[in-house]
């Protein structure tokens, strides 16, 4: 049996206009030639070049100035070199440079997929059977470098969506706070990593850090002790997963003035560089029933990947830090909404091809994965995967997968498991629950339908999907009578 599929009118669709005004790096040289530049030029030059940038900019982002004061004090340092006092600077002049050391960068003129979608926090003024919804994206621009972003709307009681108005004046989190580590806790982070104590101790590496550490002053004792020891380059993989665990700790703070549309996570730390893939975002249940929004995501640094989690309550403000562990190692981890037998559950797929399933007492640390699905139908033998955090229903936890097949197609499917052991596998789709039709099978990667998260919405189960890694859209289908083919499946 087919299950019938409602494809709905909105289309989410790659938007060039939409910029953030970004750091431009500039080698210290030419830095310095502008800096002279800038400082030979007479007040009234100066003066009219300011008016000039602030005329035209001013209405595309908000509080131009400050992002370039912001970006002034990130080539200060340049200026000890010139033998100039940076303080002795009027602000106009600090500000004129800020401009020179910033550039616009249009954050999803190349691609705008693999959404998911969670219940909005805010749930005031909402009609009967209504519910307000919150979708992120994969946003990806220039370079392939992709953040997450996000659009607010509202279900009706027949799963029609509302989109919420679009801000135009986009921004970076107004606050990044870098993490600070205690060494003490930091060195029980360590000990968990059994396969690194048995060539090396910790101490090795903490005892030339002071008790309270940053980031980068880890990453020095790190390089130094691989250069000391002059290990087989299979062993520096792991001081690898040492900086894997201090860079990615840091938090965001967003302005309240922000619609959450304009509000954008781009890459911060140094394994992300390459960009942020794929969140997974699921409303989840704490056992105090306090409710917290999580979504793990992939950072890609143009070599490695790293698994992430990101924590949030408000979508305001954002906890960023690193999944690790011998199974947090490929794309596609996705959280379970609620602990299960007293553990933290996940989704992952290790090997590429396989669907797994893992548990763990620490929500950021996950050691051991049993096997779950295997490809079994032809639509699938190239590989399956999750598309997003399972959703409990009374029959099961419903989890979306998706599958590869001939042509590299990828589709849809759809698969029950058991409420208290999920690893038991109550049914499972034989056909396709999604493919693309023809207006979605062009684009950036062909044949191509993928989502990262979906939910319930009275009697519909909504699922956002990208069309061939470009843009997106959503369909609706029937929860009861996917979960009757589902039990009757076996």
């Amino acid at each position: 049996m087919q299950i019938l599929v409602s494809r709905k009118d909105i289309i989410f669709h790659p938007d060039a206009t939409r910029v953030i005004a970004r750091f431009l790096f500039i080698d210290d040289e030419r830095a310095k030639n502008i800096i002279r530049s800038v400082l030979n030029m007479s007040e009234s030059e100066a003066s009219f070049a300011l008016i000039q940038v602030l005329r035209d900019y001013s209405m595309r982002h908000r509080n131009i100035s400050k992002i370039f004061e912001k970006h002034f004090n990130k080539i200060a340092h340049l200026f000890t070199q010139l033998d100039i006092d940076p303080e002795l600077l009027d602000y106009s002049k600090k500000i004129l440079l800020g401009s020179y050391f910033t550039m616009e960068y249009s954050i999803e003129s190349a691609a705008f997929f693999n959404p998911s979608i969670v219940e909005h926090p805010d749930q005031s003024e909402t009609g009967k059977d209504e519910k307000r919804v919150i979708i992120s994206f994969r946003a990806t621009g220039e370079g392939h470098l992709s953040s997450i972003v996000f659009r607010a709307g509202l279900l009706d009681k027949n799963s029609n969506l509302t989109i919420e108005p679009v801000g135009r004046m986009l921004e970076e989190a107004e606050h990044i706070r870098r993490h600070i580590y205690d060494k003490e806790t930091f060195r029980t982070k360590l000990d968990e990593m059994q396969d690194f104590l048995a060539i090396i101790p910790s101490g090795f590496i903490l005892d030339k850090l002071n008790d309270k550490f940053t980031y980068g002053e880890l990453r020095k004792c790190v390089e130094a002790a691989k250069k000391s020891l002059h290990l087989a380059s299979d062993k520096e993989i792991l001081f690898n997963q040492i900086i894997w665990l201090a860079s990615s700790h840091y938090e965001l703070q967003f302005s309240l003035d922000t619609n959450i549309s304009e509000r954008v996570i781009f890459p911060v730390s140094a394994m992300e560089k390459n960009g942020i893939e794929d969140a997974r975002f699921v409303k989840f249940t704490d056992d105090d029933n306090k409710v917290l929004y999580y979504a793990t995501y992939t950072a890609y640094d143009g070599i490695s990947i790293l698994p992430k989690l990101l924590e949030t309550r408000d979508f305001y403000h954002y906890r960023i830090m690193p999944l690790h562990g011998e199974i947090a190692q490929n794309k596609g981890m996705a959280l379970f909404p609620r602990k299960i037998n007293g553990k933290y559950a996940m989704l992952c797929r290790l090997d590429g091809f396989n669907n797994y399933i893992a548990f763990s007492d620490n929500i950021t640390i996950w050691r051991e994965a049993k096997l779950l699905q295997q490809p079994r139908f032809p639509w699938e033998f190239i590989q399956i995967g999750n598309c997003g955090s399972p959703i409990e229903t009374e029959d099961g936890w419903l989890v979306i997968t998706h599958g590869v097949g001939p042509m590299r197609e990828y589709v849809l499917g759809a698969s029950l498991f058991d409420l208290n052991h999920p690893e038991k596998e109550i049914g499972r789709l034989k056909n396709p629950l999604l493919v693309p039709n023809t207006k979605e099978r062009e684009g950036y990667v062909p044949n191509v339908v993928y989502s990262c998260g979906s939910i319930i919405n009275n009697e519909d189960l909504i699922i956002p999907y990208a069309m061939s890694d470009y843009a997106s859209t959503y369909a609706t289908f029937n929860v009861k009578e996917l979960l009757n083919e589902l039990k009757n499946s076996k």
